[in-house]
C-alpha cells in the first residue's frame, strides 16, 4: 500500500486523483496547502488525517511514501527537488515545469535520489488511445502518414483563474492542452516530434497576452505530420484523434477527455470495424502503473522523461506562435 501526501489542495485531486488513489488500494496521509484554513477544510472534506502548511512538513513525514504534486506549474520544480531529496516517489502534474532546463533537472534529481518520477498525462490510460496504439503496432493501418487531434472545448468556470491570467504560472492553452496532445501522439505513434508550427488565438477569455486557443502542426521524426486544434472557448466541439496510414485509418471520437469513454473505428479496404474497447478509469490506470513501478514491476505509464518531451514541444509551439516560424523541438533525454 502506497501512503500519499498531496502537495496542493487542488481541484484535480478533489475530482479525480484522491478517488483513484483509494481505488487502487492507496492511502492519503496528508495534504499541504499554504492556507491553513483551506488545508484543514480540504482534509476534513476528503477524510485526510493531516493538513500541513509547509513543503518540508509534508515531504519529511515518515508516514508519506509518495507525493502527488498539483500546484501551479511554476512551483513544481522546487517541490520535486524537495520530495526527491526526502526520498519520496513523485507523481507530478503536467507540464513538469515552465522551462526545459528545470524539467531536465527534475528528472536528474529523481534519478540521483533513486525515486520514481512520473508525469500525470492521464490520456495514456484511455482505452481509445491504447487500442489505437495496439492497432498501429500490429500493422493494421500500414505506415502511419498523418494524424489529427481536436482537443477543444469550453474551460469550466471553476478551472479558469490562473490558466487565463498568469503567464508566469504556465497559463494559456498550449501548456495546458497541447502538451497532452503531444504525449498522446507520442504514446499512440511510438514516434517523437521534431518540429512544430502554430498559431495562437486570443478570443477574449484569457488575459495578459495568453492564448485561449491554438492550431498548428507537428512534424515527427518518421516524417508523419500531425495537426492539432486546442481550445478553451468552444462549448460544442467534439474531441477526436485520427491516424491515417498507407493501408487504413483509425478514427476516434469523444476521446480527449478525463472520463472513460469514446469510440475508435478502423477503416480499411475491407470496410469499417469498431474496435473493442476496455474502458477503465484513466487515473486508476495511471496510479496502478505507478504503484507497480515503485514495487519494481515495470515503469510508470508516463515517465518524467515523457514529461520533458511534452513540455519541450509545448514551449516550441509557444515560440512558433510568437514568431510565426517553424521551431525545432529540443531533443529530450
Amino acid at each position: 500500500m502506497t501512503r500519499w501526501g498531496l502537495i496542493g489542495a487542488s481541484t484535480i485531486a478533489h475530482e479525480w486523483v484522491i478517488d483513484a488513489i483509494r481505488a487502487v488500494g492507496g492511502e492519503i496521509a496528508s495534504v499541504m496547502s499554504t492556507s491553513a484554513e483551506r488545508g484543514r477544510k480540504y482534509a476534513d472534506d476528503h477524510a485526510v488525517p493531516k493538513a500541513v502548511t509547509t513543503l518540508d512538513a509534508l515531504v519529511n513525514d515518515p508516514e508519506v511514501d509518495a507525493v502527488y504534486i498539483s500546484t501551479t506549474n511554476e512551483l513544481h520544480r522546487d517541490q520535486v527537488f524537495a520530495a526527491a531529496k526526502a526520498g519520496k516517489h513523485i507523481l507530478c502534474e503536467k507540464p513538469l515545469a515552465t522551462s526545459l532546463d528545470d524539467a531536465r533537472a527534475m528528472v536528474k534529481a529523481a534519478k540521483e535520489a533513486g525515486v520514481i518520477l512520473a508525469t500525470n498525462h492521464h490520456l495514456r490510460g484511455a482505452a481509445t488511445h491504447r487500442a489505437m496504439r495496439d492497432a498501429i503496432a500490429a500493422g493494421r493501418i500500414g505506415r502511419p502518414l498523418a494524424a489529427r487531434v481536436c482537443h477543444a472545448g469550453l474551460l469550466p468556470a471553476h478551472l479558469q483563474g490562473w490558466r487565463l491570467d498568469r503567464p508566469e504560472a504556465g497559463g494559456g492553452v498550449i501548456l495546458d492542452i497541447t502538451v497532452h496532445d503531444t504525449d498522446a501522439l507520442r504514446f499512440v505513434l511510438g514516434d517523437d516530434p521534431a518540429e512544430v508550427i502554430a498559431f495562437g488565438q486570443e478570443s477574449g477569455m484569457a488575459t495578459s497576452g495568453l492564448e485561449d486557443a491554438a492550431m498548428g502542426a507537428m512534424r515527427f521524426k518518421s516524417g508523419l505530420i500531425a495537426q492539432f486544434h486546442d481550445g478553451f472557448t468552444t462549448p460544442y466541439a467534439v474531441t477526436g484523434f485520427e491516424v491515417h496510414g498507407s493501408e487504413g485509418s483509425l478514427i476516434a471520437r469523444n476521446c480527449m477527455i478525463q472520463k472513460p469513454g469514446g469510440s475508435v473505428t478502423l477503416r480499411t479496404a475491407a470496410g469499417e470495424e469498431d474496435l473493442t474497447l476496455d474502458h477503465r478509469n484513466l487515473y486508476e490506470t495511471t496510479l496502478a502503473a505507478f504503484d507497480a513501478a515503485i514495487a519494481g514491476k515495470g515503469r510508470p505509464l508516463c515517465t518524467g522523461e515523457d514529461g520533458v518531451w511534452s513540455l519541450a514541444t509545448g514551449l516550441a509551439a509557444m515560440e512558433a506562435a510568437r514568431t510565426g516560424n517553424a521551431v525545432k523541438i529540443a531533443p529530450c533525454p
